[in-house]
């Protein structure tokens, strides 16, 4: 696929899907996660496990990132239109997040699609955060300060001190779907999962649970 990426992009190849975010209070239609797909032309659908690595070895995630966000806030603009007003979240990825340009990337994403910036949320894992701290203190500041959202991705598996939740702007914490699979079966997932649905209710924080499936896991959360 080396050669492939770099042409991907011009040719159209790459595909936004969405993920959408449940209220389980509701059971409506909250906002939807803008998942990444390559429609490689002979190999069919490339997943971005394999897409993300590459693209920032070879120098390609900045314009795909660009072209990422753009996208998803074109579309979250057209639900607007369409009587379906709900954000639409982006995950960043670890070198994308340390590009200096980064939120003026995301400020003309805004401008371009024509929407305010609590029309999206930014994706980060623990991992990415912890790289340098105050750099992202100072970048999450900023971009809270333009409305945007933000999301600690794949919550609970990282090795960071939970310190960093008390000086952050963070709105949302996703718990990892690895907790959520057998949840409905495995009691010590059980307990991760509501350690971690209260903790982030105590500090006034959006909860989110990654990957549910079916009604056990639904109840469970319920």
């Amino acid at each position: 696929y080396t050669g492939q990426i770099r042409t991907a992009l011009e040719n159209d190849e790459f595909k936004l899907h969405y993920q959408p975010l449940v209220d389980l209070q509701t059971s409506r239609i909250c906002g939807a996660e803008a998942l990444l797909r390559w429609e490689h032309p002979l190999d069919g659908m490339v997943m971005p496990q394999r897409i993300i690595p590459l693209a920032e070895q070879l120098g390609m995630i900045t314009p795909i990132t660009d072209w990422v966000l753009l996208t998803a806030l074109t579309e979250c603009r057209q639900w607007s239109f369409e009587g379906t007003p709900v954000p639409v979240s982006v995950n960043v990825s670890a070198r994308s997040f340390l590009n200096p340009r980064l939120l003026d990337k995301i400020q003309w994403a805004l401008e371009e699609a024509g929407v305010d910036g609590d029309c999206l949320e930014i994706e980060i894992t623990e991992a990415t955060l912890m790289q340098d701290l105050d750099r992202a203190t100072d970048v999450l500041n900023r971009l809270s300060e333009t409305g945007v959202t933000i999301a600690i991705d794949d919550f609970g598996t990282g090795y960071s001190s939970l310190s960093y939740l008390k000086q952050l702007p963070i709105h949302t914490l996703k718990i990892d779907q690895s907790f959520i699979v057998d949840v409905a079966f495995d009691q010590q997932d059980v307990a991760i999962v509501r350690s971690i649905i209260d903790l982030g209710h105590n500090l006034g924080y959006k909860v989110v649970a990654e990957g549910v499936e079916n009604g056990m896991a639904w109840d469970m959360l319920n």
